[in-house]
This record gives C-alpha cells, sequence and structure tokens, in this order.
C-alpha cells in the first residue's frame, strides 16, 4: 500500500417486496435517495490505494447511514492523502479524525461552485474539481467489478452481517480481478 487513499460508497439494493413468509421488508436495510430516486438496501463503504487501485478496507452499513460517518473506518492510519466526493464534505473537522496529518482533497458540492461570483474563480475551482476526480475514478473500478463483472448488483441473504461476509469476499476477488494482468506477468505467462 502507498501513502494516498481513496474512499467511496455505493449502494445495493435489497427486495422492497413484502411476499415472503414473514410478509415483511428486511429490518436491518433502509431506505435512501440518490438524486431523484429511491433505494432500499444496503451501502458498501470502501477505502483503495490510489497508486494500485486495490482496495484495502470494506464497511457495510444501512443504506442510510452517512458516508462522512464511515470514513475513520476505511483509513489505515499512513495516509498522505485522502480523496473523497462530496459526500465527505467535512470529514476533516470530525472528531474521529482530529489525529490524523494527511490532506484530505475532498470534492466540493456543485452548488459552492455555481455560488462564485467570479467568472475567474469558478474557472479555476472547476479546473481543480476535475484533478480531484480523475484521482477518485480508480475508487470506482471495484464497484464496476462485484456488479457487472461478479453480477451482485442485489443482496442475497436479509441481514447486514451475512452480506457484509459476501461483499467483503467479492471485493477481495475483485482485487484479483484487477491485478490478474500482473499476477500473470509475474508468472511469466503461466496460466493458474
Amino acid at each position: 500500500m502507498r501513502s494516498g487513499t481513496i474512499v467511496d460508497a455505493t449502494i445495493i439494493n435489497a427486495p422492497s417486496s413484502t411476499e415472503n413468509q414473514r410478509g415483511e421488508r428486511d429490518p436491518q436495510m433502509r431506505q435512501t435517495n440518490k438524486g431523484n430516486r429511491w433505494f432500499f438496501g444496503m451501502k458498501a463503504h470502501i477505502a483503495v490505494d490510489d497508486a494500485s487501485g486495490l482496495m484495502h478496507h470494506v464497511e457495510c452499513t444501512a443504506a442510510n447511514v452517512s458516508d462522512v460517518t464511515q470514513a475513520h473506518k476505511l483509513l489505515h492510519g499512513k495516509e498522505d492523502t485522502v480523496c473523497g466526493d462530496s459526500g465527505y464534505t467535512g470529514v476533516d473537522k470530525r472528531e474521529e479524525l482530529q489525529d490524523v496529518k494527511s490532506v484530505f482533497l475532498i470534492a466540493e458540492k456543485p452548488s459552492r461552485l455555481r455560488a462564485m461570483k467570479s467568472a475567474r474563480d469558478r474557472r479555476h475551482a472547476k479546473r481543480c474539481e476535475r484533478f480531484k476526480a480523475s484521482l477518485r475514478a480508480k475508487v470506482e473500478h471495484p464497484f464496476r467489478v462485484i456488479k457487472r463483472q461478479f453480477g451482485y448488483a442485489r443482496v442475497r441473504c436479509r441481514g447486514i452481517a451475512k452480506n457484509a461476509a459476501q461483499v467483503a469476499t467479492l471485493f477481495a476477488l475483485s482485487n484479483l480481478w484487477m491485478a490478474r494482468r500482473q499476477l500473470l506477468a509475474s508468472t511469466g505467462g503461466v496460466r493458474l
């Protein structure tokens, strides 16, 4: 692991249907909105190494849990930089992270960019935001692997604990999936 961490979260849907033996939804899953859409399920919060793009921490919570509240659980403590989207606004002011000596590169909320009066300041801020977004792009790759390659867009079991174990396994396998070319090159082209 290198000196930087990128943090992000994704929503994993759960069946909202009540057509089961008990006639109720999963009591540990929660509802949240993103944009103008509502989701029912859980969130997988991950931390990715900024150099290799490999995931090193995962936390699973109900979908209504804020991203910023889980940030301290995702850091290993030796980071020089921490990157995150606007869901992590204010993470540097949180009590759990007061003794962390990292530089936090958190995306600005779009409303703050639109509120800037000067066009020159707005252009400079947008350029800075594009740079931050290019750093954060690596954190989206493990999400794509587990949702598209492994087909885990919906939870399979009831309860957070069982699904958290499955998500942790899938993210570990996504590290192998993303590092497969380097692994094949290190074995001299011999297929494992």
